[in-house]
């Protein structure tokens, strides 16, 4: 069975969790080639193997060679401390739940190799029943998710419409990405968590060095960041990673091309920072897991 067939099949089994993101009713098959609504809203199924549920096109600055380096970057240990405690919080949540099928959504999955690696994990370490789901505003990235990880449901589609019907996941996951917290409320299971990545002070500061010396960007601060995240979800845990990752020269490469730091820097700015010596970076990140404020009957 081909790609595309495989992930036209698992759609089908769980065609219930879509919704319309125009009117809001459910969605069912078309063929093996779309999905529509009862009021005939119909959205495409690649033959990729992903479903493009838009509305309309988006300008993004996550180009296809960004996703390209974040998914090299990924295959190596710089992520690694992250995707593993992810993993243990979503293991030890559903253990204890003891859920049938574990439904997992990615929100900004991009390229995919986070959702995917955490799904590895939990599948390697368990017997738990996992359906993963990602979605991305961008074509590029749920193009390449969809071509690397069949195994899992890709989407492209805008966090402010979120494509599924209420409180259908038991984990959300945004990883370094923007959130949308009223969908997120939304779609969460009462009984699931949230789990938002954000970077630390710390983070790449020896590209932010280069970046934004003498500017106002030098430092950051996620405070802003947290609060407004303990203001619509119940904060249970916050910790954070803080470790130094060694780089090769080729991979430092495609980490400057990963991070959103570059993008306004200036070629004599890329250059100085590819001669610059640099060869260990550090990661400091964030990991804050929360629940929905269940209103009491």
């Amino acid at each position: 069975m081909a790609g595309s067939e495989i992930k036209n099949s698992k759609i089908r089994e769980i065609i219930n969790i879509f919704k319309c993101p125009i009117c809001g009713e459910n969605m069912n098959m078309s063929g093996d080639k779309s999905i529509l609504c009862i009021n005939k809203h119909n959205y495409d199924l690649s033959k990729r193997g992903y479903v493009n549920l838009l509305l309309r096109s988006f300008k993004t600055d996550y180009s296809k060679d960004m996703f390209t380096s974040r998914n090299i970057i990924s295959k190596t240990c710089f992520f690694k401390p992250m995707i593993e405690f992810i993993s243990n919080i979503i293991i030890d949540m559903a253990q204890d739940k003891k859920f049938n099928l574990l439904k997992v959504l990615d929100v900004g999955s991009g390229e995919g190799s986070h959702l995917a690696q955490i799904i590895n994990t939990i599948n390697e370490r368990t017997s738990i029943n996992v359906l993963g789901v990602g979605i991305d505003i961008s074509k590029d990235g749920i193009q390449i998710a969809s071509k690397n990880h069949p195994g899992i449901i890709w989407c492209v589609a805008d966090l402010t419409r979120i494509p599924f019907i209420d409180k259908q996941f038991h984990v959300v996951l945004s990883i370094l990405s923007p959130a949308n917290n009223s969908e997120f409320n939304r779609i969460i299971n009462d009984n699931g968590i949230i789990i938002k990545v954000v970077p630390g002070s710390g983070y790449l500061e020896e590209l932010r060095r280069i970046f934004f010396d003498k500017t106002n960007k030098l430092t950051y601060s996620n405070e802003n960041i947290i609060k407004h995240f303990g203001s619509n979800f119940n904060i249970i845990d916050i910790r954070r990673l803080f470790y130094k990752v060694r780089v090769s020269e080729d991979n430092f490469k495609h980490l400057i091309k990963m991070t959103p730091l570059s993008w306004g820097a200036t070629s004599d700015q890329i250059y100085h920072a590819l001669n610059s010596g640099i060869n260990h970076v550090t990661v400091d990140l964030f990991v804050i897991t929360g629940k929905v404020h269940v209103k009491k009957p």
